[in-house]
């Protein structure tokens, strides 16, 4: 694996992206909760500070938990919780070192069917069907990894052209754009959530006025 990725929007952090499968899946995992390019910056800051050139599972499954926490959380933090976030990164090494032999390509490397590599990312600790779509996405858009199926399986991730997601970012402008559909998407989800609470308040309402009548009527 060797490409050239835009994810971090910085050139060494990117760098180690595109050539390893271990940096690229954990960026994706530490994608949550803090900006993209915070997010994919991590696995960059997470290799020099254990002063490596490389993420190696292996080497980060047997990290004391606490000293490794400790290491994400210095200043500037890998993330906003590096805590929580140090133990999923050693989960996830954790399990590519047992079903994996610690080799984050071979997740996906001669897999000829999109349906069965979004199983097999699904099941990586820490990877939801979302994560784990976006990721397929990225694979099939950016990393030239395509079996048969692998948009179908991406879902709406997978569409050309859609910038929904990191896996089409390939630069500042279409960072931009899929910045403003993940604004978008948030502002619609949170329409959708005041519009039920008024629908569920109206509801309680109603009843509570069908009720007054019906006292009303037995009062009489």
């Amino acid at each position: 694996m060797d490409v050239t990725l835009h994810l971090a929007q910085d050139p060494e952090a990117d760098a180690l992206l595109g050539r390893s499968p271990l940096a690229a899946l954990t960026g994706m995992l530490l994608d949550q909760q803090v900006p993209m390019e915070w997010a994919f910056k991590g696995p960059r800051t997470i290799a020099d500070r254990l002063a490596a050139t490389d993420l190696d599972a292996h080497a980060i499954a047997v990290q004391d938990p606490d000293a490794f926490a400790a290491l994400l959380a210095e200043k500037p933090a890998v993330h906003r919780y590096p805590g929580s976030m140090a133990g999923r990164v050693q989960q996830l090494c954790q399990y590519l070192v047992e079903h994996y032999d610690g080799n984050a390509e071979l997740v996906w490397k001669g897999v000829d069917d999109g349906a069965e590599l979004l199983r097999r990312l699904q099941e990586l600790p820490g990877f939801g069907r979302q994560k784990a779509q976006i990721f397929l996405a990225l694979l099939g858009k950016q990393l030239g990894v395509r079996p048969r199926g692998w948009r179908e399986a991406a879902g709406a991730y997978g569409e050309p052209d859609s910038f929904r997601s990191v896996a089409d970012i390939t630069g500042p402008d279409s960072l931009a754009r899929v910045r403003a559909h993940k604004q978008e998407m948030k502002a619609a989800a949170k329409a959708e959530k005041a519009a039920e609470a008024e629908k569920a308040q109206k509801a309680q309402q109603s009843g509570k006025t069908a009720g007054s009548a019906k006292s009303g009527r037995t009062a009489k």
